[in-house]
């Protein structure tokens, strides 16, 4: 498993990060208990998984309880990354990032992990109601204060993400390292202003849902039933918004990539993530033993420059204001006499 530096810090990760929102019950994708995630931690460490993202959302906190109990003793060997913002409870101050619920979520992580420092703290979203000050100022104070060593976020807009790094930059205050964003085959929309942004001012970007809700996995195909059980077995699904004629098309793509390298399409489509611009890790989950095996062999291989171009072509998005303006005026259009 290689490693990789996180955003312009000095911390390294593993380049495949094992995602939790499957650990637990309510609020779960997969409903795992403590012995079904015991085992996937045990196989991600033994792979050389060094990163572990969880959220307080996740299970409403039995996700970070059943990760801290797995990995017992060895948290100190992993780089443990958790979130707040979400709602945890039904006070009207459970939720946000107000520096009352910030501190607070920390403290309640921290207890649920079964640790008294998180690697990376991220804000899971932008909260309208709390200035961004008040929630930048409470995250330097635990940084300051030692429960947590560096800070992330999450689902952020360019501009949001932007006016905090400034914010952050005038006062002195700790910044974030990296961004927590989806991204995949069939949701390239990071690139327009994201990507650039992150590589500008030198955050890691770590990638959420990188199959597309497990579409692009290969077990949804073309003139084919759909499994039972799955996120998207509904082809109704309001789970991801994409058009599923052009997903059936990228994954054929995908299948005759992965065909090539005696592996699977859920590989490729990990494969060529690890490949973009700016990433740092790409966050895999899994419901299952057979799963995981299979997503940590991605690593195992690289497709060739061809394979990355091709799939690159035809899952370009779109051109929108400004970068279709932009990409029909000569670069001086407006420096030059007409």
């Amino acid at each position: 498993m290689r490693m990789r530096l996180l955003g312009k810090t000095g911390l390294k990760v593993s380049e495949l990060c094992l995602g939790t929102l499957t650990f637990g019950g309510q609020r779960s994708i997969g409903g795992l208990n403590q012995q079904e995630a015991d085992s996937l931690v045990n196989m991600a460490l033994e792979t050389g998984v060094n990163f572990f993202d969880t959220a307080d959302m996740y299970a409403y906190g039995e996700s970070e309880q059943i990760l801290g109990k797995a990995l017992g003793p060895r948290r100190r060997d992993v780089i443990l990354a958790t979130k707040v913002r979400a709602i945890v409870g039904p006070g009207p101050n459970d939720r946000g990032l107000s520096r009352y619920h910030i501190i607070e979520g920390c403290n309640a992580s921290l207890q649920r992990l079964g640790t008294d420092y998180i690697d990376l703290y991220q804000i899971h979203s932008l909260d309208p109601d709390t200035p961004p000050e008040e929630a930048l100022r409470a995250l330097d104070d635990l940084v300051s204060q030692g429960k947590v060593r560096y800070i992330g976020c999450s689902n952020l807009t360019g501009w949001q993400l932007m006016k905090m790094l400034a914010i952050s930059d005038a006062r002195g205050w700790v910044r974030f390292a990296t961004l927590q964003a989806l991204y995949s085959l069939l949701c390239r929309d990071l690139e327009y202003e994201l990507v650039p942004l992150c590589a500008d001012q030198g955050l890691g970007i770590l990638v959420w849902s990188p199959t597309s809700g497990g579409f692009l996995t290969g077990k949804y195909r073309r003139g084919q039933a759909r499994p039972t059980g799955a996120r998207l077995s509904d082809p109704n699904s309001m789970f991801m918004n994409f058009d599923q004629d052009r997903g059936f098309e990228i994954i054929e793509e995908l299948d005759r990539i992965a065909k090539a390298h005696s592996a699977t399409v859920a590989q490729s489509a990990l494969n060529y993530l690890l490949l973009k611009q700016g990433v740092t890790s790409v966050i895999i989950g899994a419901r299952s033993a057979q799963q995981l095996a299979d997503n940590l062999k991605t690593t195992d291989w690289q497709m060739t420059p061809a394979e990355f171009q091709r799939l690159d072509e035809i899952t370009t998005p779109p051109r929108v204001y400004p970068y279709s303006f932009l990409a029909k005026s000569p670069h001086d259009r407006f420096m030059t006499d007409a």
